[in-house]
This record gives C-alpha cells, structure tokens and sequence, in this order.
C-alpha cells in the first residue's frame, strides 16, 4: 500500500486468478468464478484502491469486470503490445503469470488505460458482428476452395455448407437489426451512421458494437480508435512516409471498405479522393484519407443529431 492507493494487477486465465499488489509484492490465486470474483471483492471492498488492472483475455475477463464495477471498484483494461513493451523498456524479459500480474500493476499505477464500458446491447451486437465476420471468413474461404474442386460429391458438399453459412450470415444481420430497431437512442444512431455515403447496415452494426467510445470521441480520437490516424515517423533532416498504426482491426477494415464505396458512388467524396491522388497520394492512402474524413463527418453529425448532406462535406 503507497499514499496513493493501492495498485492491483490481475492475470487472468480460464480458470484462475493471479493478482498482484505491489509494492509488498503479495501476489495470490483465485478462481475465475463467482466465488473468486466475490472473494477478490471482498478483499478490495473498503480499500484505498487506486486502480485495478487486467488484460483482455478472450472474453474470460468479462465477468470479472461486470463484478468489480458493480461494486464500485476502479478496473482499468490494459492493452497487451503496449504491456509487453512496457515490460520490456523494464527489461522484464520472463514470463509467467505471477511476473504478468505484477507488471500489470505496475503498469496500471505509471501510464494511461482506459476504462471498459459494460453495456449490455454492446456486447450482446459485440458478439454477433465477430460471429458474423467469423462465418464470412468461412464463406469466402470456401467459395475460393470450391473454384478449384472437380469431385461431383464434394461440390455438391461445399456447395450445400455456403448455401447453410449465407443463411445463417443473412439471420445474424437481421437479428442485429432487430436489436438496433428495438432501442431508440440506437436506432437514431443507426439512422445517422448509414446517412453517410456507402455505410450500410453492416458497417452501422460493427460501429455501434465494437466502439462504444463513438459518442464522446472527437474525430482524431476516433481516427486513432478505427486505426486510420496517420503517425509521423521524422528524425533530424529524414522525413519519413506517415503510417497508420494500432487501432481496432475489425473495425478499420469495414470503415475501409465503406470508403471505398463511398470514394467510387459519392460525387464528393470521388472529388476529394481524385485530389489527392493528382496530388500525388497513392491510392490506398487516398481511401484511408476519405475513412478520415468520413469519421470526422460522423462525429459531425452524431453531435448535431442531423444526418449527412453532401453540400456541407
């Protein structure tokens, strides 16, 4: 325990628990149910607890977090490149998971993270989009493999299983499309998000689930978010290519996808890729440009509650 306030690093796995409050170093295991979430509450409940840090874990952290807000706790998510870095700028080079539960607190206590917001609609659109990204993956893996198979049987096999995953793709969208419809704040937010040239309903869902943060970010911000914010890369007199870096993968390439339909059909913003290319931008940094410009056009709009006009792009 320090002046400030207790730091609390935890490794969370499918099963357990390892957390760490440094700076005594006392680290102990748990189990990652709801006797250890309990437990953990019960001995941070009442303390000066400062911040509590942990690391995405394929979903196994979820509960955990619902059960340390719920009773008022400070948890914080970690991101996990930035950790290991972090560790190794500290010249940590083991890992284990008592080594990661106290590097997460000592992480958590020196540098920024944000904290996770638990909205139940989020997470359940959250889980649908990644189910559906998953089984058009498939799709398209299977139809590439079905161009090159010649066996009748087998064709016929592949055939029936795209015919099943288009079904079910088809199902997902509309279930998500239910859920939106049926709550108003994001039926507006729907409403506005597909008013921009080329954002449909897919990249209106993906939005909606997989960044939360859209109604407080401001444009830069959410550039950073998607993971089309250019970074520069100068030293001294070189002067190197900005690269876009980070940022939520999923997310990046339906937003870019949707410029480049937006970059193709719109009037305006076909202009404004054409410039930039004359100017000498190679094309893909001309569409991620245009993805820019479009989310800076979307927390526009989202603000004032008006949907897209091409004559104020």
């Amino acid at each position: 325990m320090i002046a400030e306030g207790w730091l609390v690093g935890i490794d969370v796995s499918k099963a357990r628990l390892d957390v760490a409050v440094p700076p005594d170093g006392e680290v102990f295991a748990l189990t990652n149910d709801a006797v250890g979430w309990a437990e953990l509450v019960a001995r941070l409940r009442g303390r000066p607890v400062r911040a509590i840090g942990l690391e995405p874990s394929g979903g196994y952290e979820r509960d955990l977090v619902r059960a340390l807000r719920r009773a008022g706790l400070p948890v914080r998510v970690i991101n996990p490149h930035r950790l290991r870095q972090y560790a190794r700028a500290l010249g940590r080079l083991a890992k284990n998971d008592r080594i990661d539960a106290l590097m997460i607190a000592r992480y958590v206590g020196e540098l920024p993270a944000r904290e996770p917001r638990c909205d139940p609609l989020a997470e359940q659109m959250a889980e649908l989009v990644v189910a559906r990204r998953q089984l058009t993956e498939d799709q398209v893996r299977l139809g590439n493999q079905l161009e090159h198979v010649r066996d009748p049987t087998l064709r016929r096999m592949l055939a029936r299983r795209l015919r099943g995953l288009a079904a079910e793709i088809l199902l997902l969208g509309r279930r998500l499309a239910q859920i939106v419809a049926d709550d108003p704040a994001l039926a507006a937010k729907d409403r506005l998000i597909q008013s921009l040239p080329g954002w449909g309903a897919a990249c209106s869902h993906t939005l909606l689930a997989l960044v939360p943060e859209i109604d407080d970010a401001n444009r830069r911000e959410l550039a950073a978010l998607v993971g089309v914010a250019p970074f520069d890369d100068d030293s001294g007199k070189r002067s190197g290519k900005r690269r876009i870096f980070g940022g939520r993968a999923e997310v990046r390439r339906i937003v870019y996808m949707a410029a480049l339909t937006a970059a193709r059909c719109n009037p305006t913003m076909k202009a404004y890729r054409d410039r930039l290319v004359a100017a000498g931008l190679p094309p893909k940094a001309a569409i991620i440009a245009v993805a820019r410009r479009l989310l800076g056009i979307l927390v526009a709009i989202l603000r004032t509650g008006l949907p897209y006009d091409p004559a104020h792009a």
